[in-house]
């Protein structure tokens, strides 16, 4: 009859890979840089009080043994095994193939040995303790404070050292930082203060414009107004940053010897006041692995060193053993789980590590025997294939760790290049490529540096095909800069 509706019920049967938080922090500790590692154990030991760091080898305790050569991994116990860890250890090892597979693109790579006992032997190393920096704006206050200015100048002076940029420029006009410090329209006042500053250390600092910062310098230094180094700052800064050394020789009508004494003056002046006073700090580099050479063979060693070495704790597995509340039980089943899992993530991580670090190790020994010109063009799948794992995964496996090798400490990713063509037919690293760069510009004469085209030439002698804008591209890559402004007269 028209007008009918009809509900049709249907089946389907289909299989669907979940991403469950377990499987998301075996990534997530796959991925992390060995800092962070070390961060996100001592936060589940802090969070899990079923997890803990193991002090003493004991026969009663349920501990995980990892071979770091091979990765194998046993549950080793006295009695039965908890079946909450039993459920963690038989999942086997994570499958993470078919998690690039269906999860390739959600999550994305960021940028043991026992552990010792003591508190005290786990403290970094004085080098790896932060230091508050001194800033620029403290810096100065310190130096304001110090001064014979009267309370109403240091007022001034405050509102110009707060309207500095992290470079040591001041960024507001007289005007504006007379009314913001209630002087208006008295800027004779701000222009008295701002003189005074300008004579702090460091030297060119509060200057409004480049000219002016290194003209306070020279002036610092006791060189006259009218002297060539001043003359050239004052009105010849773009022909000085083009190196046209010829036209401010005519244009100063000085001879060609006195131009090059003066722009050697003004080289060392600095462009950057605030620049030692900057905010970055320094960065130290904890190599995940290292590569040594025995014998003939090289030998990849996991950096386990302040890693601690995790158990689920016997105390809590003997609670759950007992009699007790349903919720205190559910509770502490979940931690198990959570203990376990965690413990088999980072024996995974540790295990993938050094399989992907082995076969870079395998690909690239003409460069741990000879060093960077015999670094061997490489792709991420080269080293999946030769693994049997996913690029994804070598890809996050690779990302923010470091390897220290005879040739010296690099980002795993160093070793993952792209090839050029070689007049032989051989394929030649990119990077071994900016190295014989490099070079070639190391050795020239500063007073006619070589063009793009002649070292691109150069290396085709060497059957090296590059064109002049590839060169070009490495050269800016590698921050060194063009021919004509590297020229020098002196």
């Amino acid at each position: 009859m028209a007008g009918d509706a009809r509900i049709v019920l249907q089946q389907r049967l289909s299989q669907q890979l979940v991403m469950t938080p377990q499987l998301r922090m075996a990534i997530k500790i796959l991925q992390v840089s060995r800092a962070e590692l070390d961060t996100l154990v001592d936060q589940e030991l802090t969070e899990n009080p079923l997890l803990e760091e193991q002090v003493e080898e004991k026969a009663e305790d349920a501990v995980p043994t990892v071979d770091s050569q091979t990765g194998t991994e046993d549950w080793q116990a006295n009695g039965d095994t908890p079946p909450e860890v039993q459920e963690a250890s038989s999942v086997g090892e994570i499958d993470w193939k078919d998690f690039a597979e269906n999860y390739g693109n959600d999550m994305h790579g960021t940028s043991g040995g026992n552990a010792p006992s003591d508190d005290d032997d786990r403290r970094p190393a004085l080098e790896n303790i932060l230091v508050k920096r001194t800033l620029l704006p403290d810096h100065l206050m310190w130096q304001l404070r110090l001064s014979d200015l009267s309370n109403t100048e240091k007022e001034v002076g405050a509102i110009l050292i707060g309207s500095l940029d992290k470079d040591g420029y001041l960024t507001v006009s007289l005007e504006e930082a007379a009314f913001l410090a209630n002087v208006w329209p008295d800027t004779a006042i701000v222009e008295r203060v701002l003189m005074r500053l300008q004579e702090f250390d460091p030297p060119g600092v509060a200057a409004r414009t480049l000219s002016e910062c290194l003209l306070v310098q020279l002036r610092q230094l006791g060189l006259a107004e009218d002297s060539l180094p001043a003359r050239i700052v004052r009105n010849y800064l773009p022909m000085l940053e083009s190196r046209r050394f010829d036209r401010l020789a005519r244009e100063l009508g000085a001879p060609m010897e006195q131009i090059a004494e003066a722009t050697k003056i003004v080289s060392v002046l600095e462009p950057k006041p605030g620049r030692d006073f900057s905010e970055s700090d320094t960065r130290y580099v904890t190599p995940d692995v290292h590569v040594h050479k025995l014998g003939e063979e090289y030998i990849v060693t996991l950096n386990e060193e302040g890693l601690p070495r995790l158990r689920v704790s016997s105390f809590y597995r003997r609670m759950l053993g007992a009699n007790g509340a349903p919720e205190a039980r559910g509770y502490i089943q979940e931690k198990m789980r959570a203990a376990a899992w965690l413990i088999k993530s980072i024996h995974q991580r540790q295990r993938t590590l050094y399989m992907v670090t082995s076969s870079i190790v395998k690909f690239q020994r003409d460069f741990l025997d000879r060093g960077v010109s015999q670094l061997r063009p490489l792709v991420l799948k080269d080293v999946a294939n030769d693994i049997g794992m996913h690029e994804s995964t070598v890809s996050r496996a690779t990302a923010g760790k470091y390897v220290h090798t005879p040739q010296g400490t690099f980002e795993l990713k160093y070793f993952f290049t792209s090839s050029l063509r070689s007049g032989r037919g051989e394929d030649v690293s990119a990077e071994s490529v900016k190295d014989k760069i490099r070079g070639i510009i190391a050795k020239e004469d500063a007073k006619k540096p070589l063009s793009d085209q002649y070292i691109a030439e150069m290396l085709g002698k060497e059957q090296i095909d590059i064109a002049r804008r590839t060169v070009a591209k490495y050269r800016e890559l590698m921050g060194i800069l063009p021919s004509s402004k590297r020229k020098q007269v002196y």
